[in-house]
């Protein structure tokens, strides 16, 4: 009888006598990724300093897995800097091109992506806006440019995208708060949630001062040349100390939670300058601390209020033991209660890390027709807010000030929960705290403007919220 021999791929088949019984092997065919050929996708990096090169060293480090995930070949084809001769602190990727010039990349047809870490709002929003209209993802950590430019981005994106398959992307998770995915957690994890206020930590170096003068005793002047010194703080720290860092994520954060459309210009924003050692002495004796927060409020469902200013925190606060660099973010919404959000709010590789999940995400087809999640036109931004204030008051020796001061808050209607006053030490030093009951900001200022013109009040009075309502223990 003839035998029959049938082999398929490598796995062969032998056939027994008549009446032998046998069972047949079980056979597992793996394909290796790796074994096949991914098709590539291109980028494009604007920028060659810390967090691009961060990058670079990312995607080279897992290529591998990548491509598993993606079933792409993530290339990066140019990288565009400034000075194309400087020595660079990474590795070139092989077949990767140093270039000078915009144009080298933007009209590229073969890169598919962009992605700009170059900063700045002029030549970084001509490049964001040609890479769009060219029909390149654009991944960015450019918070500054979205916060100021997020209606027009939003614009062109519908724009380019009306008459297209599909659809070009534009992502930004490393443009709030570095390595903490708050971006897509707020595009996908309160979509059937209401969120009714925000509060959060969103600046490294301006947490890392506080922590240092809190902690540590030390004058803001000693803080600062501190964080300097560790890279913290810019040569010129001023977006960072005066709270314009912490706004524009803030404003970006708000248009993600309520829908609502506000110029950054309008929202109330006092940085760190006018602390002193003598504020966080007060604290101490309120039994918490004080940290610089951008807040936002849900108020009664159309009107949202904000604000970036040093806020008392109780010692059992949340964002209270939050140290160094560190950001957080505490969501207070309807189904989730409370959430929080810790990590790395800048350096090389948490902001790398965003802008590779990004470009991830891209690779593998993920879309996002709302980047910035639907607008809310009925929704409207006021610049006022109510709560608990800490008012602190310089003075020269005088008759009557406790008496005044109760005038002038009773004129404004403001009601005085309590005074603080340590031991005088120095004239020069001399203050006291008020404590309010909740009230609205327009008037704690017209009090202390109204105090400032006394004879007895020295210079200019410092005022902050207390971020809880329920604050006394």
């Amino acid at each position: 009888r003839k035998k029959m021999f049938r082999s398929i791929a490598l796995i062969t088949f032998v056939l027994v006598s008549a009446g032998e019984s046998f069972t047949a092997p079980r056979v597992h065919v793996t394909r290796s990724s790796s074994a096949l050929a991914a098709e590539p996708m291109t980028l494009g990096i604007f920028g060659g300093g810390t967090v691009g090169g961060g990058i670079v060293e990312i995607l080279k480090k897992k290529s591998e897995i990548f491509q598993e995930m993606t079933g792409k070949e993530l290339q990066i084809k140019k990288i565009c800097v400034r000075d194309a001769s400087k020595d660079r602190d990474f590795e070139v990727p092989q077949g990767c091109d140093i270039v000078t010039s915009y144009d080298d990349i933007l009209d590229d047809a073969g890169i598919d992506m962009v992605v700009e870490v170059m900063g700045g709002t002029t030549d970084a929003k001509d490049i964001v806006y040609s890479a769009l209209k060219k029909g390149k993802h654009v991944v960015t950590a450019n918070k500054a440019l979205i916060a100021k430019y997020l209606p027009e981005i939003e614009q062109l994106l519908n724009k380019v995208n009306d008459s297209r398959e599909n659809p070009v992307e534009f992502r930004y998770e490393a443009a709030v708060c570095g390595g903490i995915p708050i971006i897509r957690s707020m595009q996908s994890d309160f979509v059937g949630d209401e969120i009714k206020q925000i509060s959060g930590i969103i600046n490294g170096c301006t947490n890392f001062m506080l922590t240092s003068m809190d902690r540590d005793g030390k004058t803001y002047d000693e803080a600062l040349d501190e964080a300097s010194a560790l890279g913290y703080a810019e040569a010129d720290p001023t977006l960072d100390v005066g709270g314009f860092d912490a706004r524009s994520k803030l404003r970006i954060l708000m248009r993600l939670a309520y829908g609502v459309e506000v110029d950054e210009e309008e929202i109330s924003c006092r940085g760190i300058t006018e602390l002193s050692k003598l504020d966080f002495d007060y604290a101490k004796m309120m039994g918490g601390t004080i940290k610089l927060l951008g807040v936002s409020k849900n108020i009664d469902g159309k009107r949202i209020a904000a604000f970036v200013s040093p806020c008392y925190v109780t010692p059992d606060d949340s964002l209270s033991s939050v140290s160094g660099a560190t950001n957080a973010v505490e969501i207070i919404s309807s189904n989730l209660v409370s959430s929080t959000y810790i990590g790395q709010g800048a350096g090389r590789f948490p902001t790398a890390n965003s802008c590779v999940n990004d470009i991830i995400a891209l690779a593998k087809g993920d879309q996002n027709s709302l980047p910035f999640n639907p607008a809310s036109p009925e929704k409207q931004f006021v610049n006022n807010y109510d709560s608990v204030f800490y008012v602190r008051l310089k003075y020269r020796d005088g008759l009557g000030i406790t008496r005044q001061c109760g005038e002038i808050c009773e004129k404004h209607g403001v009601s005085i929960h309590s005074i603080l006053q340590n031991p005088v030490e120095k004239r020069d030093d001399a203050a006291f705290v008020i404590i309010t009951e909740k009230v609205q900001l327009a008037a704690i200022l017209k009090v202390c403007a109204e105090i400032e013109g006394l004879d007895w009040c020295r210079g200019s009075a410092f005022y902050m919220p207390v971020l809880r309502e329920d604050w006394v223990r």
